[in-house]
């Protein structure tokens, strides 16, 4: 069964006036497992929300992974693993209060990352998400 790419697009309209330009999409199904392109405080239409609040940022991201998760024929639930990268340590609370409210009873495995900054200077923090469909719902 070959992989199913959703929302494929190209680095240079997502990054316009820098030399890039990489075939990518927003989320893969392969098989029962769904990986997310890391979400940040863009829509799905790449409009940035949130400039300088971390929380709103945060709203917008799981928004994106929701919706990615449900195209993706999956939910929240579903949801095994997380990497959350924030680019000030100061934004911990407000960012994993958010999530915290998203996935609240899922319960998967996280790993936070403090790094020095992201893609672009507007964002703050980044959730990558990987999930897996169970057996009974595919």
């Amino acid at each position: 069964m070959a992989h199913t790419r959703i929302r494929k697009f190209s680095t240079g309209d997502m990054y316009p006036g820098k030399d890039m330009n990489n075939d990518l999409c927003m989320a893969v199904r392969a098989g029962n497992r769904v990986f997310l392109r890391g979400q940040t405080g863009f829509d799905l239409d790449g409009k940035m929300h949130g400039v300088g609040d971390p929380a709103a940022q945060t709203e917008m991201a799981m928004q994106c992974v929701k919706t990615l998760l449900e195209e993706a024929g999956a939910k929240l639930e579903h949801i095994c693993k997380t990497t959350i990268y924030i680019t000030d340590r100061a934004y911990r609370e407000e960012v994993y209060a958010v999530i915290g409210k998203h996935l609240a009873g899922v319960h998967p495995c996280s790993t936070g990352l403090i790094v020095n900054g992201l893609a672009l200077p507007e964002m703050v923090m980044e959730i990558d998400v990987e999930a897996v469909i169970p057996d009974n719902e595919a």
